[in-house]
């Protein structure tokens, strides 16, 4: 492909998985802008699990070192009951086993600026909402909300679960009679969450930090409807979640109250400090030998720092349309019990690079062919990713249903649990257009075909280049 032949790509949305789309497309060339209605991003949010289905990804570009010193090594998560009675803790050390690459737990907003510092400053328009998108002779053209446009060839929505992108572009299928019913109906609610980080305390204090490996404790409400808790960091601090279970008579008074807020932000602190007051005495379990609870760490959090979001589960069938195409939560919106939201955007992003750099050309019907590709690869994996989140979420349910689930991942064999766990690490892309790193463990990483597609022509044109430069050497 030569320099003229790269689609220009328009990125809406500077959340993980757009910054990390751009950083890919940064490495191979291919001209791209990212466009972020938020004027500045705050680092909110709690912590996530970084482990072997990013990590070779983040060794082809570099920064495996940096998010491995940010990190805290995650040996196993550990739940109680009201009561502090511990379960049966859950052990990830397999994981090593089976992939040569551990868990590592890093906070939201550390992952956020070491991937904001991969793409270049120029190339993200911070407070640029996209108020309207266009095509015409072609091309796409966003048409800005400080009047500003910019045209290209492909959109990508990586714009959260209400997404603009969609929006417009369910607008046209809507209007052409092809967008399927399930892709009108609205986004459901599964729970609201309670989110923060605190400042680094004092190890004396809390002598939790000074483990070596993370702490990831959660406490599952009996009577009431929450699960709450807390994971340390590798900076000294606690990072913590409270997630309130809706039941549809509460899921509706919160799209009520979201609607009467018309606030569409994916992390928002109109409501948290409600949420604080409500949730304070709840018991947490900090081997201190002092009775704590969830305001210690709520007087810990900068109060600019918390913050309440709602937590939709739904995966859209349509993910593209003409030069459309969706990632990340704007066409799958998983829960947080499963682990996955951040990884499936970033994996989204993976295949979607890869598809690009092998594009033939920017014609309408190769970019429908690449986006067919790109959903048929992603889909599946993501819908594996959608029903074990809804499995860990049950756990959480009351009455039978919930009691059944819980009793059998905590009773579980370790057997049956080593298996779980293996199919948890068999997607683990990396990137074909950048020297591939050698594959490690035991498990065997599922085929990602955009990955050979990209690497095929990678391979291609480094044996071009070596022809050329024998070919040299011979004249000389």
């Amino acid at each position: 492909m030569s320099t003229s032949d790269k689609p220009t790509v328009l990125i809406v949305g500077a959340g993980l998985g757009g910054l990390m789309l751009g950083a890919l497309l940064e490495k191979s060339g291919v001209p791209y802008t990212i466009f972020e209605r938020a004027v500045t991003v705050k680092p909110l949010g709690s912590a996530l699990a970084v482990g072997p289905t990013l990590l070779p990804v983040f060794q082809q570009i570099g920064i495996y070192d940096e998010i491995l010193a940010a990190g805290k090594f995650m040996t196993n998560t550990t739940a109680y009951d009201e009561a502090l009675q511990q379960h049966r803790p859950n052990d990830y050390r397999p994981i090593v086993e089976y992939t040569g690459y551990g868990n590592y737990i890093i906070p939201r907003p550390v992952l956020y600026d070491i991937m904001l510092k991969q793409v270049p400053a120029h190339k993200i328009h911070f407070g640029h909402r996209v108020l309207n998108i266009s095509e015409e002779d072609g091309k796409v053209t966003v048409h800005l909300s400080n009047n500003g446009m910019y045209q290209g060839d492909i959109i990508v929505g990586a714009d959260g679960a209400y997404s603009a992108v969609r929006q417009r572009m369910y607008e046209k299928l809507r209007a052409k009679g092809e967008l399927p019913k399930s892709d009108q109906e609205d986004l459901p609610f599964s729970c609201t969450c309670l989110v923060g980080q605190t400042k680094v305390v004092d190890p004396e204090e809390f002598p939790i930090i000074k483990e070596e490996v993370c702490q990831f404790r959660a406490v599952l409400g009996a009577e009431r409807p929450y699960t709450w808790g807390f994971m340390t960091t590798a900076n000294g601090t606690l990072t913590w979640s409270v997630m309130h279970h809706l039941s549809k008579t509460t899921s509706k008074a919160a799209i009520e109250q979201r609607f009467r807020n018309n606030d569409n932000s994916e992390w928002s602190n109109h409501t948290a400090a409600a949420m604080c007051d409500e949730t304070r005495n709840f018991p947490i379990q900090l081997d201190d030998g002092k009775k704590r609870t969830m305001g210690d760490l709520y007087d810990l959090t900068p109060k600019d720092l918390i913050s309440k979001v709602m937590l939709e589960e739904k995966v859209f069938t349509t993910w593209y349309h003409d030069r459309y195409v969706l990632m990340g939560d704007a066409c799958h919106k998983l829960s947080p019990s499963g682990g996955h939201g951040a990884v499936t955007a970033m994996h989204d992003a993976i295949a979607l690079a890869n598809l690009i750099y092998a594009m033939p050309t920017e014609t309408s019907s190769d970019i429908t062919r690449i986006f067919q590709e790109y959903q048929d690869e992603r889909y599946p994996a993501v819908m594996e990713s959608f029903k074990n989140s809804q499995m860990m979420g049950k756990r959480l349910d009351k009455g039978i249903i919930g009691s059944l689930v819980l009793f059998v991942i905590t009773h579980m064999p370790m057997w049956l649990w080593r298996i779980m766990l293996a199919k948890t690490v068999r997607h683990r892309p990396q990137v074909g257009f950048l020297p591939s790193i050698p594959l490690k463990g035991t498990v065997v990483p599922t085929v990602s075909p955009s990955e050979q597609k990209a690497k095929a022509l990678f391979n291609k044109k480094h044996q071009e280049q070596q022809e050329q430069k024998q070919g040299i050497v011979h004249a000389v």
